[in-house]
């Protein structure tokens, strides 16, 4: 009785012998890696994927072994206590739900919980204890913390996973408002927009690190907040009609040039998009500009004149014969001379 689970059996049990020779030649025993020695022998398969066998300390009473045998079959929350658990279990699958717990969870939120397991069993679902953890690169994005008061995110990954050749592991979240109430209801709709893609995620610039609460990084996150909602309250335009968020970053950038865009495209109603195909035809037709002017300006082998000529095509005959013309010549000994006899005050 205790393996039933809303009305419906976790588990059915079988009598097997395990030492029955398979086709292979191998027995069930061989085949699965089951040690027989171990009493009773008792394996698990199924949802579970391979065959399993339940280590001998958990078979001492039935009251252990329906408690293992719970754990491995019921679906249950993954708990959250480091970054690689985090990016483990949580964020490198499809969709997963995370409960931030302010504290000790109420009865009915445990239910809730519970049931959101059965309800959606291809999301995966986490809790952690934010009252001694927080998550840096989330928590600025989320209702402030409270004790005893419970956050609910969902993400969903975008690209990537654990492995190396699976590329860089990107995800994107969406929290629950602070004015809804946590609830079956409000966490499985939630659960339900994200997976649908009714409501939109909002990209994470990197992942989340799980680290220990402190009062320095408390500090750390209400001021990235105080920030973020200060931009927000700042004007996008100012007095001279200029616009203000373009503050050189890049996203700034970006907004100027869609602003201006925008403003070209109102100003010229008859303005049509160029198609790719137009682009590149302009692309290649400034670039064949560009190497004929290039040409021009270049000199070429057949251009250069020979080694020793001069480039003007004169000759440089005369060059020595004029070379004193006009000039005076200056006799430096002599000069010398004349400075002794006006330093020689005898």
């Amino acid at each position: 009785d205790e393996l039933v689970s809303n009305n419906n059996s976790i588990a059915s049990f079988s009598l097997m012998d395990c030492t029955h020779t398979l086709p292979s030649g191998k027995t069930i025993a061989e085949k699965f890696k089951l040690n027989l020695k171990k009493r009773p022998t008792i394996f698990v398969s199924g949802k579970v994927g391979p065959p399993k066998q339940i280590p001998e300390k958990h078979l001492k009473t039935g009251h252990m072994l329906v408690k293992v045998l719970k754990g491995m079959l019921e679906p249950h929350a993954a708990k959250i206590e480091s970054t690689k658990d985090f990016k483990s279990k949580c964020l490198s699958k499809d969709v997963c739900a995370l409960l931030l717990k302010g504290g000790t969870p109420q009865q009915f939120l445990k239910d809730a919980f519970k049931n959101l397991l059965t309800s959606y069993e291809d999301v995966q679902f986490a809790s952690v204890d934010s009252s001694t953890l927080l998550l840096t690169g989330l928590e600025e994005f989320l209702p402030d913390y409270a004790s005893g008061k419970h956050r609910f995110v969902v993400f969903k990954k975008i690209s990537g996973g654990m492995k190396t050749e699976d590329g860089r592991l990107i995800s994107s979240f969406v929290s629950l408002p602070e004015s809804e109430s946590i609830s079956f209801g409000s966490m499985g709709s939630l659960v339900s927009d994200v997976k649908s893609g009714k409501k939109k995620a909002k990209k994470l610039s990197g992942l989340p690190q799980v680290k220990t609460r402190s009062k320095k990084l408390e500090a750390q996150i209400k001021e990235k907040k105080d920030r973020a909602n200060k931009k927000k309250e700042t004007p996008k335009t100012t007095p001279s009609g200029s616009f203000s968020e373009n503050d050189g970053s890049k996203e700034g950038r970006r907004a100027e040039r869609e602003r201006r865009r925008q403003e070209h495209r109102k100003n010229n109603p008859d303005y049509k998009e160029s198609t790719p195909e137009e682009i590149a035809e302009r692309e290649k037709r400034r670039r064949e500009r560009m190497e004929q002017e290039s040409a021009k300006w270049n000199i070429g082998d057949a251009d250069a004149p020979d080694e020793g000529e001069p480039i003007d095509g004169e000759s440089y005959d005369g060059f020595e014969e004029n070379d004193d013309a006009g000039y005076d010549t200056y006799d430096v000994e002599e000069d010398e001379e004349d400075d002794e006899d006006i330093l020689d005050l005898d």
